[in-house]
């Protein structure tokens, strides 16, 4: 069967984590689930439709990556002298200490934006000379910041008036709303030119 003719099942149906992950679902619905399971139901959408996959492909009411890791390193970003060698660890904070130092190499302009501090975030082991280097290509991102990967209907908007500038939110409701009535096999519903058939075939919210 062609997907665009699959019709969304009920939740409760679904027996396989690969399927659940196909379609789109509310965080509500993902709750709802979550708690006739028996898994915890706390965190983003994703965290809990992991859990749900998971549970249906091992039974297991236990996710791996509820887990939590140890914060191994003790080192004080709010005392600790810093210096270019400074390695970033997995306790690392945006301290004034930390801004202190990066003022001093990069000048009084400097600022933690989202998509500097999210480098910082995801690059334990590398130094703070390391953190200089790439700021710069950092410090400003045009017009625009990072969404986050649970908000599909955010990253769908923007991708879609940034193909489609003379259209407005009224043609980006209908193309989401047919979008998400069909799977998909990476589990995300993202903007694709070919979604401008939607309002073509008069598709309603």
């Amino acid at each position: 069967m062609n997907s665009s003719e699959e019709t969304r099942p009920e939740i409760s149906s679904i027996t396989c984590g690969t399927e659940l992950k196909r379609w789109y679902w509310r965080k509500d619905e993902l709750v709802a689930q979550a708690r006739a399971v028996g898994v915890k139901t706390t965190g983003g959408k994703f965290r809990i439709l992991d859990r749900i996959a998971h549970f249906l492909d091992t039974a297991e009411t236990t996710f791996p990556g509820d887990v939590k890791q140890r914060v191994r390193s003790s080192f004080d970003w709010h005392k600790a002298p810093l210096d270019d060698s400074t390695e970033i660890t997995d306790s690392y904070k945006n301290s004034q200490n930390v801004r202190r130092y990066f003022k001093s190499k990069l000048g009084d302009r400097f600022t933690f934006n989202t998509a500097f501090m999210e480098w910082m975030r995801t690059n334990t082991g590398k130094t703070l000379q390391d953190a200089c280097d790439v700021y710069p290509s950092l410090a400003k991102v045009p017009g625009k910041t990072p969404i986050k990967d649970h908000n599909q209907f955010n990253q769908y908007t923007r991708d879609f008036m940034a193909d489609n500038p003379s259209l407005g939110m009224d043609e980006v409701r209908i193309a989401w709303a047919a979008k998400i009535k069909r799977p998909s096999e990476t589990g995300r519903h993202r903007y694709d030119r070919a979604d401008l058939a939607f309002l073509l075939q008069g598709d309603k919210p």
